[in-house]
């Protein structure tokens, strides 16, 4: 597992994160503790060092969950949690009072003195125009209860908003083979910035691993059968935005563009892993299989040129007209 700096300030990170949302529940099936657990050795014997969850995943579970994994590890871990989608804040209930009660709620479950990582959760972007919560993340980074502080953002624009804050560490975003836009504007700013990048959905709620097809179901309790026309969120981030049947004819022409050196699910991290903007990518796992599988990744060889440039092509052409939402 290679790794990379969080940023010009932050940490040294594995490459391949973990993405946690799937531990909290709100996917094919809820998790129990020995599941979830099993998932994250899984991936920290993977040499994966990085876990991203936040603090409504699971009403608090996927915390929970990490917290006691922590406690029975040796493995070195950095854990990023959220916060600011909460029923009682969302969206436009924000108050220094509510930030502080979410970050020690936060390290209660995680078990932590000192959160690594605080993320603002997809906050309205009138809120990150007006800027105060970032200085109340500031003080309470002063305080020392958070580590470093990031926003998690749906648009380039919030992206954009959020560099002028003094401080970020990081930003994270949907990039992915099928949402290329991020790659011309804010990932050379970021750069310049010294703001690092993770990366969420790099597989398009699994579309680019190539297991679905136009018949594929989903359990009711699944986001991606109740939000997959944005009924209940930001519709980008389900499926990133592609409606489904679309996205699975897309998810078939991208496969016969890439090598048959690795899994199509492999070979879309690695191409997010070709952009030096990145530090690092968080796939979810359902299985402990699925952890390790992920983290081969990054042991893959960098895509061709020509291959990029393929891809990059038939995001113009094919797939930039039929992403739908706040992009």
């Amino acid at each position: 597992m290679n790794t990379r700096k969080l940023g010009k300030n932050g940490f040294e990170i594995s490459e391949i994160g973990l993405g946690c949302w799937q531990i909290g529940g709100n996917w094919s099936q809820d998790l129990d503790e020995q599941a979830a657990t099993d998932i994250l050795s899984a991936a920290a014997e993977s040499r994966t060092t990085f876990f991203d969850t936040a603090d409504v995943y699971g009403a608090g579970q996927s915390e929970t969950f990490i917290g006691n994994y922590l406690q029975q590890t040796n493995h070195p871990i950095r854990v990023a949690t959220k916060f600011g989608r909460g029923g009682s804040v969302f969206p436009d209930a924000y108050t220094k009072d509510a930030l502080l009660e979410s970050i020690l709620a936060s390290q209660a479950r995680l078990k932590v003195n000192r959160i690594d990582l605080l993320q603002l959760h997809c906050v309205p972007t009138d809120v990150l125009r007006d800027g105060e919560i970032f200085e109340w993340l500031r003080t309470f980074k002063h305080e020392g209860l958070i580590e470093h502080f990031g926003a998690s953002v749906e648009t380039v624009e919030e992206g954009l908003i959020c560099l002028k804050q003094e401080g970020l560490c990081s930003l994270q975003v949907i990039f992915n083979i099928f949402r290329q836009k991020l790659i011309d504007e804010l990932f050379p700013q970021a750069q310049t910035a010294g703001v690092g990048i993770i990366v969420r959905l790099p597989l398009a709620s699994g579309l680019l691993s190539g297991k679905f097809s136009a018949n594929s179901t989903f359990v009711e309790t699944d986001h991606r059968q109740f939000n997959r026309n944005g009924e209940c969120f930001n519709v980008g981030e389900t499926f990133a935005g592609i409606p489904f049947e679309k996205g699975v004819q897309l998810a078939q022409s991208i496969q016969e563009k890439l090598p048959d050196t690795a899994t199509m699910a492999q070979l879309a991290l690695r191409w997010i892993l070709d952009h030096d903007a990145v530090s690092v990518v968080i796939p979810g796992a359902s299985s402990p299989k699925q952890a390790r599988e992920n983290a081969v990744a990054s042991a893959l060889e960098p895509l061709s040129e020509s291959v990029h440039a393929a891809l990059s092509e038939f995001y113009k052409t094919d797939i930039h007209s039929h992403i739908r939402g706040a992009y």
